[in-house]
């Protein structure tokens, strides 16, 4: 028996699911109607349900994420999403407020959100206690701390492997309702991580002067695989719920690419879904949105993981600028194409970006021609061409079939079967009627039943029983073909297993006997939850504090001590960076604290600042 590697895929909208799904994805997530970690990607029911169906097709899961944390006026709602996603079918439902465990949930599987903060052995024994069937750990784990977690429990364990990184432990992260009121554990971030920032030490010195100094580049982990897998990860998740179409199908092939070759040299493992896909593109992970890559703390601390001079996408490196006319420069490098998107940076390391309007012979037309300059290196984040493709149907997902074809005096059978070993049987009575020539009717048959066109299946035998059918009509035999291949697809849908799982009633002990506001406890079915195993004393969530000055907004383990190489560990009593140091971003000010003993750097809000002609850092 194989282990199943799932490559689990983002959907903002069905129309995208179903094309991860399309495009190799064993599994995709989207957002439920309401409370939802990305409130901008709920999905409406019959929208959801429409997914659900072509995924089950493939035998390919939908998990739906409601994993926001929720008021005790939002309980009610949030039970009936529950049961009427479950009633649609859904595989599983991402969660992150324990308060939901406390209701007569239907037995859908729960799945424990990154949001929970599950960073270490004990917290996800203990939510494999209380009945959840699988666990997304935080993005942070080195691959010696996923593996330490895989030998004490036995619950499924999902991780990220791709997409943009929160610079804070995911569900840790306060800056955003400190700031703006909009809570990132209620589905709102409005990403301050991503601002300009000025950094100073002790003495008042200006350290670093408006750079994205918490804003981090974007995790790949496709030359991962084979160590995830040794460490105990089943699920390889793509982070990208706000992403559109072209994105999802490139990423989702380049997994598909990766994880199917791991497959081919190690059968002990398998897929989980069914059908193999042809793609009309080769997937190229640096031709799609990104800030540049990081393998980030899988390896642990071994390299510079933020993105300091930009927030947005770079792209790819495509040449350096070899000449500069009055409206047209050269460069050496790669090949571009009309609607190229390009960008650069400046001598003051701002980002500029230009459309390239005409390539003529070694020409280039771009639509701004301000700062370019001989040696300067430009970068493509938006390649034309690769984006006209995706845009269109790019890929093909076949289930393989056989039919069988007999025929005798009372009329016609065709059996189906796939590779999943269902089957089915379609029969129409239809009079024996000889042929004139039974060789070339038996050759049409083969040919006419062989023709699936858009169906999700591929013939790979036909048989034709016996050798020397009667005459049927082209038509006869298409339609015929159509209804096989319609009850196949129902036979399908209705022996797909159905999986189910229900919380566990007991009083196991939470690890922790005092909570603060970060177990983000925001109703009382939540405190009643941790009451329930033993926890003595409860802070109320962040957001319901009046006043957040002073609070920790952020814990993180990317340290920008170590960023720019003045890690105390290491530097010392020839530290240059005295403390306290502070960052703002022209309107709030954050002190930075330093456990170096656990390598976590905290942030701690000290309120807003008054600084004539400093402006919010978001450009």
């Amino acid at each position: 028996m194989t282990t199943p590697l799932e490559l689990l895929a983002p959907a903002k909208t069905a129309a995208i699911g179903m094309a991860a799904i399309d495009h190799g994805a064993d599994a995709v997530y989207i957002g439920a109607p309401r409370f939802s970690a990305r409130a901008e990607a709920g999905s409406q029911a019959a929208d959801i349900a429409r997914l659900i169906r072509h995924a089950h097709l493939y035998s390919a899961k939908v998990y739906v994420a409601l994993n926001t944390i929720l008021t005790d006026a939002e309980i009610p709602l949030a039970r009936d999403i529950i049961q009427a996603v479950f009633d649609m079918g859904a595989d599983g439902l991402i969660i992150q407020d324990v308060g939901l465990l406390e209701l007569d949930l239907p037995p859908i599987p729960l799945i424990a959100s990154t949001q929970m903060h599950n960073a270490t052995a004990e917290k996800v024994r203990f939510l494999e206690a209380v009945g959840f069937s699988r666990v997304i750990l935080a993005r942070e784990l080195a691959l010696t701390e996923i593996g330490e977690i895989r030998r004490q429990t036995k619950v499924e364990l999902e991780t990220f492997v791709h997409g943009a990184l929160c610079v804070a432990y995911s569900g840790q992260c306060y800056m955003s309702q400190a700031v703006t009121q909009r809570s990132g554990n209620r589905g709102v971030c409005a990403q301050p991580c991503r601002s300009r920032y000025t950094l100073t030490d002790g003495s008042g010195r200006t350290v670093v002067d408006r750079r994205f100094l918490l804003s981090l580049k974007d995790l790949n982990l496709s030359g991962c695989i084979a160590d995830l897998v040794a460490a105990g990860i089943t699920s390889f998740k793509i982070e990208g719920r706000l992403k559109e179409i072209d994105y999802v199908k490139n990423v989702v092939a380049a997994y598909r690419t990766a994880i199917d070759r791991f497959i081919a040299a190690n059968p002990s493992f398998g897929r989980p879904s069914s059908g193999d896909v042809t793609y009309n593109f080769t997937p190229d992970l640096d031709r799609t949105f990104n800030r540049g890559y990081t393998s980030y703390f899988i390896n642990g601390r071994d390299e510079k993981i933020a993105s300091l001079d930009t927030q947005k996408a770079t792209g790819q490196p495509v040449g350096t600028v070899t000449a500069v006319g009055q409206d047209f420069f050269r460069m050496r490098g790669a090949v571009l194409e009309n609607g190229d998107g390009l960008c650069f940076f400046t001598q003051a390391k701002t980002l500029v970006g230009f459309r390239v309007e005409r390539v003529l012979e070694q020409r280039i037309y771009p639509n701004a021609m301000k700062g370019l300059r001989v040696g300067t290196r430009l970068f493509r984040n938006h390649d034309h061409a690769f984006s006209r493709v995706l845009k269109k149907a790019s890929a093909q997902r076949k289930i393989s079939i056989t039919i069988d074809f007999k025929q005798d005096a009372d009329g016609i059978c065709l059996t189906v079967v796939d590779e999943d070993a269902h089957r089915s049987q379609f029969k129409q009575h239809l009079a024996f009627d000889p042929a004139k020539h039974p060789d070339r009717m038996g050759e049409q048959i083969v040919t006419q039943l062989s023709r699936t066109g858009d169906t999700p299946y591929t013939v790979t035998r036909v048989t034709v029983e016996p050798a020397a059918p009667g005459f049927i009509p082209i038509g006869t035999l298409n339609a015929m073909r159509r209804e096989a291949l319609d009850q196949h697809t129902r036979a399908r849908l209705q022996a797909l297993p159905v999986w189910t799982a229900a919380p566990a009633t007991n009083a196991v002990p939470y690890p922790e006997k005092e909570l603060t506001f970060t177990a983000n406890i925001l109703n009382a079915h939540a405190r009643a939850f941790y009451r329930r195993h033993g926890v003595r004393r409860m802070e109320p969530a962040f957001e319901t504090l009046a006043d957040p000055a002073g609070k920790t907004v952020m814990t993180t383990r990317y340290c920008i001590r170590h960023q720019l190489d003045a890690c105390l560990k290491t530097s010392g009593k020839d530290n240059p960076l005295p403390e306290p140091l502070q960052i703002d971003d022209g309107r709030h000010r954050y002190r930075l604290e330093f456990d170096c003993q656990r390598c976590r750097m905290h942030v701690v809000f000290n309120g807003r600042v008054r600084k004539p002609g400093r402006r919010h850092g978001r450009d």
